[in-house]
């Protein structure tokens, strides 16, 4: 299943955060932080949003960093996606 968000808005797919410490110690669920990097896997058009002109500055397959709170998390075929819009994301991860 394709997903195509309208608008400025942006799917993402969380990349999970390590199991244990760099020291070795293993994480129990509760003590993990939410995660805050993510793929991008879809993004919209762009256009006029709410009276501006908004431009598209992610593209798909980019490693981005996003607001720990933002956008809405949805299930799609067992996966789970965040669909959030364009200002939530507030950097890209260059390598």
């Amino acid at each position: 299943m394709n997903i195509r968000p309208l608008g400025d808005r942006v799917v993402i797919k969380k990349i999970e955060a390590e199991e244990t410490t760099k020291s070795g110690i293993v994480l129990p669920e509760a003590a993990k932080e939410k995660p805050q990097e993510a793929e991008v896997v879809a993004v919209g058009l762009g256009g006029i949003v709410d009276g501006k002109e908004v431009r598209i500055e992610v593209k798909v397959g980019d490693r981005v960093l996003f607001s720990k709170y933002g956008g809405n998390e949805v299930k799609i075929d067992g996966v789970e996606y965040t669909i959030l819009r364009q200002d939530d994301i507030l950097a890209v991860i260059e390598k």
